[in-house]
């Protein structure tokens, strides 16, 4: 069973939801998992005056995706912080590369799944899931969420992202808040789902 997780990350949220997610992907026996990142759009200078130099050296080493990684994999996990509400344009742009993929139904019934990163508790975490959706229904993808029987998505003890459309986490208005606990278990227990609903699909 191989696993693909391929995020955008600016300042490390997302980045550190998709190492919990390949975390959680290879728990499951038959699981070959490839950790990949979408190319960066932005000059270096936007990414200086943004204050991200430092945060994107942490994945800096993830090699980058290519259309080759979305047919070689049973299974894809996509992660990008939100952008007013939906994905962010570098994880739009990649997406609008695969029109040969859709043409050709090379990823149709192929299990697909999403989780984002927002500043705020009610930045866009549902909207952005659900209208990544929409790209990966047109492929024919099998869509998988977060089912409550990851109960940590319940309570209200503390602030935390999570819902059954999959796991979230919430930066801050500054980005000074990294994914909680609660926030990477959930991630794990997606990417574990994930991979054991492929295998199903499988057999």
């Amino acid at each position: 069973m191989k696993v693909l997780v391929v995020f955008y990350s600016l300042y490390g949220h997302v980045y550190r939801m998709a190492e919990a997610a390949a975390e959680g992907a290879r728990k499951v026996y038959s699981a070959e998992v490839r950790l990949r990142q979408v190319p960066e759009t932005l000059p270096d200078e936007v990414i200086e005056k943004m204050g991200a130099v430092e945060a994107r050296k942490s994945f800096a080493a993830v090699p980058e995706v290519t259309l080759e990684d979305l047919t070689w994999a049973d299974a894809i996990i996509f992660g990008a912080p939100t952008r007013f509400g939906s994905m962010s344009g570098q994880m739009r742009q990649f997406l609008d590369s695969t029109g040969g993929l859709w043409a050709q139904g090379s990823l149709v019934g192929k299990v697909g799944s999403v989780f984002t990163s927002t500043a705020t508790q009610h930045g866009g975490q549902e909207s952005t899931i659900l209208s990544f959706h929409t790209t990966l229904l047109h492929h024919g993808m099998v869509i998988v969420g977060l089912p409550y029987t990851f109960a940590g998505q319940m309570g209200i003890e503390e602030i935390k992202g999570g819902s059954p459309y999959g796991a979230t986490t919430i930066a801050g208005g500054k980005g000074e808040r990294m994914p909680s606990d609660v926030e990477l278990e959930a991630a794990r227990f997606q990417g574990e789902h994930v991979a054991k609903i492929a295998v199903k699909l499988a057999t």
